[in-house]
């Protein structure tokens, strides 16, 4: 049996799991931190290409001490976000992949190159057969008129979460898949047809 660890909220940790994390993190990233450059290798983009932003600002919600780098520990967050994280922790990182300037709110533009980008057509087939019609631009409309309840064009992180939380499909517009093996298959599968 692998030795375990509690943690507050009563989850084991397999010791074993974590040493296997760890020797994979080192191998991969001898210094013990994670550039930008080796995030978008890991996840197969170019360099300057449309998904290359969006993986900087994934790169940005996970580098929690704003060092520019991804330490063990900060990498060990990220997958237990990716892994265990309840809904309002991933619409809490959601938020800070959105807003690209840190500003604490999303702004139109903010919210239209997040979902221009994450390629909201797997997406809006969610509910009907008019939602797959609809431009990128008319998605962010309806976000805004649906989540920016002071309607002063800027989402705060409580309108984010509380109308993502109040509306599945906002919540399926809004909440980033954070499963990197899936959008690395997606993006590859994009640069194929062009």
């Amino acid at each position: 049996m692998g030795q375990t660890q509690q943690t507050k909220n009563g989850e084991e940790i397999d010791v074993k799991a974590l040493q296997d994390m760890y020797k994979k993190f080192v191998t991969e990233c001898p210094s013990g931190l994670l550039f930008l450059h080796e995030f978008k290798r890991f996840f197969g983009v170019d360099p300057t290409g449309e998904a290359a932003e969006f993986v900087e600002n994934m790169f940005r919600a996970f580098d929690k001490n704003g060092d520019n780098t991804i330490d063990f520990l900060e990498f060990v967050a990220a997958l237990n976000l990716v892994f265990r994280g309840d809904l309002e922790h991933k619409l809490r990182w959601s938020f800070k992949v959105y807003d690209k300037d840190n500003n604490g709110y999303v702004d139109r533009v903010e919210l239209r190159s997040i979902i221009d980008v994450t390629s909201i057509g797997s997406k809006r087939g969610t509910n009907s057969e008019s939602d797959s019609r609809l431009t990128v631009d008319e998605v962010v409309e309806r976000i805004l008129r649906a989540v920016d309840s002071d309607g002063d064009g800027h989402i705060t992180l409580d309108e984010f979460i509380r109308g993502a939380q109040q509306d599945t499909w906002v919540l399926n517009m809004l909440k980033l898949d954070v499963n990197p093996a899936r959008w690395v298959l997606e993006q590859r599968r994009k640069s194929a047809h062009f």
